[in-house]
């Protein structure tokens, strides 16, 4: 953990307004490997475990497939670790910020999973607090440790942030929303970590026709969430492997690609991928759908009213996408 940390951290069993306190027990080049943060006031301590300060436990992760999937393809998603520029791209177009107003920016990712965006914020020259519930921060850690102390995960529940209030430039929360269990919630909570002036994104799945025409991945949805994880990553497997073929050649062919989004694997097939890529992206992006607990859909037409009703400014929304300024 980087000392910095320490004077955004409050206690969040406590309304979000006592800061907490830190025990040393081992650290390395200016950061805190192994620690303590305290609460004086309801005296709740939390460890800081391999440089990461954890405020949830096991029975808390109802995503531990995120935390496996993360950790597995850790590299695959990350531009300068696989030779693609796919994560710059969306993160720009997704939340409207230009390369130059992030500089020197303090950034909050809300729910990082392996780094992939946060990798982003940080190259572009932002400080950055990259939140995931699940052990996924374990591969975020490792995979922005570049950035020169810059970036911190943090290991704990969106819905009670151990942060401060109006403290950040900017936030966002992409790929996240629809897999928690009370979407609406969260998205009228994360408001308030940004300060006046502060830029929030959220990409979530727009409630639309798919679900409807995607019938093979929602019935096995009906069983995937409650397997064990083995068990979803080997079916997945078992998918990829026998339609993987089928959906590369489909892909190449203009008026019928579209087939693919009705068979029951999620079909990567961007050109800028080499084959062997496309084959780990697919896998990986079908492993994500069968996964998770929650996936939950978004209006983003409500979620523009939402967003207003929380007094925030500048709302623009469209098809699974949101952008807003707190005033």
């Amino acid at each position: 953990m980087r000392h910095w940390l320490l004077d955004l951290l409050v206690c969040p069993h406590c309304d979000g307004e006592n800061p907490l306190t830190l025990t040393v027990d081992w650290a390395m080049d200016e950061e805190i490997i192994d620690g303590a943060l305290t609460c004086l006031c309801c005296g709740s301590t939390w460890p800081i475990r391999d440089g990461v300060p954890r405020f949830v436990g096991a029975a808390q992760d109802y995503c531990g497939n995120f935390g496996f999937q993360w950790q597995h393809w850790k590299g695959l998603q990350i531009d300068r670790l696989s030779g693609h520029c796919l994560s710059e791209t969306r993160f720009l177009a997704d939340s409207g910020w230009d390369p130059a107003w992030i500089k020197d920016k303090l950034i909050l990712d809300c729910g990082c999973g392996a780094g992939r965006f946060t990798d982003i914020a940080a190259k572009h020259g932002a400080r950055v607090i990259s939140v995931d519930l699940s052990a996924a921060v374990n591969a975020c850690r490792e995979t922005t440790m570049i950035w020169q102390g810059r970036v911190q995960p943090i290991q704990a529940s969106l819905f009670a942030l151990p942060l401060r209030k109006n403290a950040f430039d900017a936030l966002f929360c992409m790929g996240v929303i629809q897999h928690t269990p009370e979407p609406e919630r969260l998205m009228r909570a994360l408001p308030a970590q940004l300060k006046p002036g502060g830029r929030l994104a959220y990409n979530f799945y727009e409630a639309d026709f798919w679900p409807k025409l995607q019938l093979a991945k929602y019935a096995l949805r009906l069983i995937t969430p409650r397997l064990p994880t083995p068990w979803t990553l080997g079916l997945c497997k078992a998918m990829v492997a026998a339609l993987f073929p089928l959906s590369r050649a489909l892909a190449g062919i203009r008026k019928i690609r579209i087939i693919n989004h009705f068979l029951p694997i999620c079909a990567s097939h961007a050109p800028s991928l080499s084959r062997d890529q496309q084959y780990a992206w697919t896998l990986l992006d079908t492993f994500d759908w069968y996964g998770p607990r929650h996936e939950i859909r978004q209006d983003h037409r409500v979620v523009a009213a939402l967003l207003a009703s929380c007094g925030l400014q500048n709302v623009h929304t469209s098809a699974g996408l949101a952008t807003a300024e707190k005033p």
